[in-house]
């Protein structure tokens, strides 16, 4: 399995505020950036996978909205999040 639960305490750790706090915007987008990232490499082996493109388009989807919500809330972590996971706008 390509998430396991080192590397999910490692997001957190490195984008949270501790490895336990799975509850901050930072982290849930971190680890959405990450599985995105995971199935996207999946694709382009798997062209005709269309569940998984299915899921990828709806995961981006909670990531931007939870991108949304940062930006609305405070534009200062929203920033930092956007240049730390290199996500473009």
């Amino acid at each position: 399995m390509y998430l396991t639960k080192a590397i999910k305490e490692e997001i957190f750790a490195k984008h949270g505020k501790g490895t336990n706090d799975t509850g901050t915007a930072e982290g849930q987008i971190a680890l959405f950036t990450f599985r995105i990232n995971h199935l996207t490499e999946h694709l382009k082996n798997n062209r005709k996978d269309y569940n998984t493109e299915r899921s990828l388009v709806k995961m981006v989807g909670k990531r931007r909205s939870l991108l949304d919500y940062l930006k609305k809330k405070d534009i200062t972590r929203y920033r930092a999040i956007i240049k730390e996971l290199g996500i473009r706008k």
